[in-house]
Parts: C-alpha cells; structure tokens; sequence
C-alpha cells in the first residue's frame, strides 16, 4: 500500500514547492529552529566582532621593551629621609649593574592604570579647548629605559631637568610629546610640530623639544591613549617609582638583584610592589580576557544547541515520515535524492533563520555602538555569519538525513 502523500513528498528533481508545502504542515518546529537560528546568528556575529576587536585592542604596542622591562618602587618613612639623595644614589646602584641598560625614576607606567594627566592646547586662553594627554616625569635617561625612539628634536639634556616638589603647580619650558600627540595638536602636520609652543594650565607655554615614536598612557581603556607628553622632572617625594630595563634574558635575575641591593642601600624606607611590564599588561587586560573567554562559551553553547536543535527536529521528521521514505524508495528513489531532500529542507530553515538573524544582527550593534561606544560592525562579518549557520545547518542535518536514505523500501509494505 502507498502513500497518497508521496509524490508530493519527495520530488526526484531540486523543486522547492514540495518541500515548502511539507514544511507548512510542522511550520511550529520550523518556526522554532528558524528563530534559534538567528538568535543564534545575532550573539555569535555580534560576539565575534567584539572578540576581534578587543584583541586588536590587547595587541596594541606600548612603545616601551615589555619583555625585558620592570619597575620598583622605594618609599621612605625614616624623619631624615633624603628623597633626592636616596633616588640619585638609587639610580646610581640600578644603572651599575650587570645586566641593566639604564634606569630612570619616573612618576606612572604605561600600562599600570595610574598616573597623571594634564590638557596641551595650541592658544593660551581658558575659552580655548586643549587635549588630554598622560605625562611622564623624566630625566635624559628617560628614551633609553623605555626604549623609545626620537623621531625629531632632541633628547633632554642633564642642564634640562627640573626638581618637582609636591606641591608644585608650574611646568619646565621644554616638553617632548609622541607622534599622535602632535598630529592631535596640529592635524596633518606631523613632524612639524617640532619647535612650537603648547600651553598648559591655560596660559603656561612650552616648547616642543622633541617628538617620538609612540608611547601609550597607563589607561589602556582612555580613547586617547596615544597621547604623551615628557617632561624633565625629578620628583621630589618620599616615595619613587624606578623603571628598569635589562637586556634580553635578564630581567627576573636583575629584579631579584635590585629588589635585595635596595633593601640593603637604605634602612630608611621599604621596597615594594615590584612588577614586570608583561605582568602589568596581562592585569591591565585582564577584563578584556575574561570577556573573550565568556563570550567563546556562550557562543560555542548557542551553536551546539542549534545544531542539536536542527538534529532534534531532522530526526523527528525522519521518524514521523519513515513510511513515506520507505514508499519512495520502493518507487526507485535513490539514497542520494533523500539525503538532497532533507539537506534542502534544512537550507530554506537556515535561509529564514539567517535573513532573519542578519536584521537582528544590525539592531543589536546599533545598541551595542550606542551603549558601549563600539564601533559599527564591519559589513562583511554578517554574511559571513550567514554562510556559517548555513554550514552548521547543513553538518547537522547530514546525520539524520543519512538515516532517511538508509530506511528500507520494504518498510513501505508494512502495516501502520
């Protein structure tokens, strides 16, 4: 006995309208993994965008020689606690060592998410709008530690460092900045920064001295974290901050070193909170990892719900049509044309769930851009998040659909 139903069943040929009027008919199952499909789509491509973007992000180059670089600070407590002789002699000590490159105290680190700012304009004035900028306090030894290059200018000299008391409020005459900082300045200009004055507090002027290659702030966060100002200071203050760098291979063996010669050096004070540049840019990033790692769990949950989603309805369907299958076999169709047939079903599932997906995609980035200050996604990741739920579909559907081609023909022969 056969099936009424067949013929419109199973088509030999790649006819859709077949296909579509069987989908009418369990149009709430498909409906359903139609809708998983694009939720599915709108995180995971949402989801990718934002774990690419903040890996760029966490890929960004300091300036500074993070591998072979650590700071160190010294704080005093003794009632005759010498800070400008404690730090000249510290310095001194650092800078002797085998495996040192060169020292400098300085007032923050790129990276560390502490340290100062100030705002650089190009008119003196209150009613004039300046740009934010970090600043590091240095002395001539400044470039070397940091291993910073000097694209144009000049370097401090030692005539060009300034003692900085704690409650100072003015600035030197002489700043340099980073390449980002001038082109912020003075847009399109570049280079030619070099020799004009920037003011500061308003009306204090400084000279551009010198400008380098790229240096960041400690705020890995701060949109304008390119911008950096130097200047040539020593701070004056019980407690200092020493930044180090060795050469290659040196570094944990100088830590230790320093770490032991300075606690030595001076009853007077304590050593402390000592830290590898590579460590500081790992806690500095620490909550962009830990947004990467959920967001790859949740994702990778969604696709493996939807593909078990996809498996749950192709072998219910499989299941409820056993008869029908068995039927068209018996009439001559091959394994081959069952197979096509579910793989296609799936597709127009996957279709609408894509197209669908694809819309909700953009509704959500414009929340996302809106709440967190994204960027727009990039057009290509939708369609690319379409031809990926489409290959998940297709892999999912594949399993049951090779158990449809498997059904004996004699199975149409039986009783229901």
């Amino acid at each position: 006995m056969t099936d009424s139903k067949s013929p419109s069943f199973f088509a030999e040929n790649w006819e859709i309208g077949p296909i579509f009027r069987a989908l009418l008919r369990n149009k709430v199952g498909a409906m359903l993994i139609a809708l998983q499909i694009a939720f599915t789509m709108t995180i995971v491509v949402n989801a990718i965008y934002i774990i690419v973007e903040r890996s760029d992000k966490m890929q960004r180059p300091s300036g500074i020689d993070e591998a072979n670089s650590f700071y160190i600070s010294s704080v005093g407590f003794s009632h005759d606690f010498n800070s400008l002789v404690t730090t000249q002699e510290d310095l001194n000590l650092i800078r002797s060592l085998d495996g040192v490159i060169d020292a400098v105290q300085i007032n923050a680190v790129p990276l560390s998410g502490s340290g100062w700012s100030m705002s650089l304009q190009t008119q003196p004035g209150a009613e004039f709008d300046g740009t934010g900028t970090a600043v590091y306090m240095i002395d001539e030894h400044g470039l070397n530690s940091l291993d910073v290059a000097l694209v144009a200018g000049e370097n401090f000299s030692p005539t060009d460092i300034q003692t900085r008391q704690s409650s100072q409020t003015h600035w030197p005459d002489k700043v340099m900045i980073t390449l980002a900082m001038a082109n912020r300045l003075f847009p399109d200009e570049g280079l030619t920064a070099l020799g004009k004055t920037v003011y500061i507090n308003d009306i204090e002027p400084m000279i551009i001295t010198g400008i380098v290659d790229q240096l960041q702030a400690p705020w890995v966060g701060w949109d304008n974290v390119e911008n950096v100002m130097l200047t040539p200071e020593i701070r004056d203050a019980k407690s200092s901050r020493y930044f180090v760098r060795t050469k290659p291979g040196q570094r944990d063996r100088i830590m230790n070193e320093v770490e032991s010669q300075l606690a030595k050096s001076n009853s007077g004070r304590i050593i402390r909170d000592m830290r590898s540049v590579e460590e500081t840019r790992v806690r500095a990033y620490r909550d962009n990892s830990a947004m990467i790692s959920i967001l790859v769990t949740v994702m990778t949950i969604l696709v493996i719900v939807t593909g078990l989603g996809i498996v749950g309805l192709a072998s219910f369907s499989v299941n409820q049509r056993k008869k029908q299958i068995g039927t068209r076999r018996a009439l001559g169709a091959s394994q081959l044309s069952i197979v096509r047939y579910f793989m296609l079903e799936n597709f127009l599932i996957s279709s609408a769930g894509v197209v669908i997906g694809a819309a909700l995609t953009i509704v959500l980035n414009i929340v996302l851009v809106d709440a967190f200050s994204l960027d727009p996604i990039t057009w290509y990741y939708i369609p690319l998040g379409m031809v990926a739920l489409w290959l998940v579909g297709q892999l999912a559907v594949f399993g049951p659909a090779r158990k449809a081609a498997n059904i004996a023909p004699a199975l149409a022969t039986r009783s229901v």
